[in-house]
């Protein structure tokens, strides 16, 4: 059996499959099913300050090749977070499992307050997303798209923190929607991220209905996302990971497989996210895909894991 553990910003993950925002993060009881079912962390959905109703129905489509969604990124504000957080960590049991808290704002000040009404619920790492494209009609282009801005958020964050959680480390999800992806994670970095996550959903994108000859979604259109995402995503965080070496990559978009997980890592991620993994696969593809993993690396007398990440020069 190979070692499949890694350690992101000095929290050790037994296996660097985490569930990633947005899908089944609503509830302690959800989280702790993931991580029964082989995943080595959780992230939480998007956390809003105050309660966020999302979109009108329908708000998924997907196939074979892709998923579109326009949930809107519903939430039923802090006070619920810590509910739900507070009964994850004490109930997580002897291994463990790091949470990965997820947070969103519509303004820089309210990132900073959101991080610290988080922050006091002691996660192990903070995501802060500021690469939403479905609330752009809500508040306008994500902080993601411009480095100026989205700096501005990180500092934001990392003040707010030095007041109730200094150490938390804080991973800054992007977005592939830029001309230049890598001078938004040098501007986050500069700005304090201690890691990165790449990336979120591409678009948004539009499905018609032929025979009604409308939108399917009720939004009209919506992120995508799944298995057409994975070359974007994978050459996204190369190009990062050369760029700035030091910096740790959590990685998503379009993860089915183990072998998906480690041409990823071979890429520079030391996480890997899965989340529309969790609709083709169901919620086994935790522990479907560690296996898959072990295997790889027994086949290939590696014996841990981590010693991949970033191997591809």
């Amino acid at each position: 059996m190979a070692d499949l553990s890694v350690n992101f910003c000095g929290v050790t993950f037994k296996n660097p499959l985490v569930l990633a925002s947005g899908i089944l993060g609503i509830t302690a009881s959800s989280w702790r099913n993931v991580v029964r079912n082989g995943a080595g962390g959780i992230t939480t959905k998007s956390l809003w300050l105050n309660e966020h109703q999302g979109h009108p129905n329908p708000v998924i489509i997907a196939n074979d090749h892709y998923m579109l969604n326009a949930v809107g990124v519903p939430d039923a504000g802090v006070k619920k977070a810590e509910e739900e957080i507070s009964l994850f960590l004490k109930k997580r049991g002897a291994s463990k499992p790091p949470l990965i808290a997820n947070i969103i704002a519509g303004s820089v000040r309210d990132y900073g307050v959101i991080a610290e009404e988080i922050g006091r619920m002691k996660p192990d790492i903070l995501e802060v997303n500021i690469s939403c494209p479905n609330v752009e009609s809500e508040f306008g282009t994500p902080f993601a798209c411009v480095a100026g801005d989205a700096a501005r958020v990180t500092k934001e964050v990392k003040k707010a923190l030095k007041k109730v959680a200094p150490k938390l480390p804080v991973t800054v999800k992007l977005s592939p929607n830029v001309e230049n992806i890598v001078e938004i994670a040098k501007a986050v970095v500069d700005a304090g991220a201690d890691g990165l996550t790449v990336m979120n959903t591409v678009g948004p994108g539009m499905a018609i209905n032929i025979e009604s000859r409308t939108p399917i979604l009720a939004n009209r259109v919506g992120g995508l996302s799944g298995p057409s995402l994975k070359p974007l995503a994978v050459k996204f965080i190369y190009s990062i990971r050369q760029a700035l070496p030091e910096i740790p990559i959590i990685g998503t978009g379009g993860v089915l497989t183990g072998e998906d997980a480690i041409e990823m890592m071979m890429a520079g991620a030391t996480l890997v996210g899965i989340g529309t993994g969790v609709y083709y696969r169901g919620v086994e593809v935790f522990g479907l895909a560690a296996a898959e993993m072990n295997a790889w690396c027994t086949a290939n007398k590696v014996k841990k894991l981590s010693s991949l990440i970033g191997t591809v020069k």
